[in-house]
């Protein structure tokens, strides 16, 4: 997990170059905030973060909030507006902690950023909605709810699994356990007794994941259908792993419906 919250002079540069270290690993997160003064002392600073937010690139590596949070510093006993992009990797890590990566950091749960005395500014619905379509995680603060990340979409612009931190955070839990388990199939045969024993070594990881609602299902293959003679003669193993990640609620709609008191449920429920 990698957090910055650059000046308005090195903005762009250091989010741009924390993204691309964080795209070449393919085993991280960043975690970038605007510059201060996008949201502190000004009149638009919906408007400012989102411009600055259409300047970052597409990558499902990469995530933004929506402003400057108000926290106390205790080493100079002074209070400082600082970028929440270290406040946001800790609530990753802390969910790792409570739950486990693939779980969402957001919400009422496990998004609340505690120590935060004001926000530079709370954005309204209208706002949020148009931040959340620029790819910004707003952070708002709710009457008797506490201040709390509002979102958790990665900076990947294209509709896909991926543009949520939950789904790519699972994947790299995955790839990391999955790639280490794979070494121990260097330099054996490829024949079906070591196909056999990666999937056996494999599946039961798989269905841990899925007991702990990292998946609804997936299924591994490794087999002749992949491994075919030229693969085999190339001296290479392959293992295709089809997944079906758990999703995050972004969304939620209640309908209330008043009825005639003779009225029978069993017979309009889901009509």
């Amino acid at each position: 997990l990698l957090f910055a919250y650059p000046d308005t002079n090195g903005t762009k540069d250091i989010a741009d170059k924390l993204i691309a270290i964080c795209n070449a690993r393919k085993d991280c997160m960043a975690f970038v905030s605007p510059p201060i003064d996008d949201s502190v002392g000004t009149d638009t600073p919906a408007a400012d973060v989102k411009a600055w937010a259409d300047t970052l690139p597409s990558t499902s590596y990469a995530s933004t909030d929506s402003g400057a949070v108000y926290v106390y510093d205790k080493y100079n006993d002074v209070y400082r507006w600082l970028g929440a992009a270290g406040l946001c990797a800790g609530l990753c890590a802390n969910t790792d902690d409570v739950a486990d990566a693939w779980f969402s950091p957001a919400g009422v749960n496990r998004g609340q950023l505690f120590g935060v005395t004001k926000l530079a500014y709370n954005p309204k619905k209208a706002d949020r909605d148009t931040l959340y379509k620029a790819r910004v995680n707003p952070l708002v603060s709710f009457p008797g709810q506490g201040t709390m990340l509002f979102g958790d979409k990665t900076l990947l612009s294209k509709p896909s699994a991926f543009d949520r931190i939950n789904v790519r955070r699972l994947f790299i839990v995955l790839e990391k356990a999955v790639a280490t388990a794979a070494k121990a199939q260097l330099f054996e045969f490829n024949d079906e007794f070591t196909r056999a024993q990666f999937r056996n070594m494999l599946e039961p990881f798989m269905r841990d994941v899925k007991g702990r609602r990292g998946m609804t299902d997936f299924r591994v293959i490794c087999d002749t259908t992949n491994n075919t003679g030229q693969v085999i003669d190339a001296n290479r193993f392959v293992a295709d792993i089809f997944i079906k990640p758990s999703r995050s609620i972004n969304f939620i709609t209640l309908n209330f419906i008043a009825t005639r008191t003779g009225v029978d449920f069993s017979e309009i429920a889901g009509s």
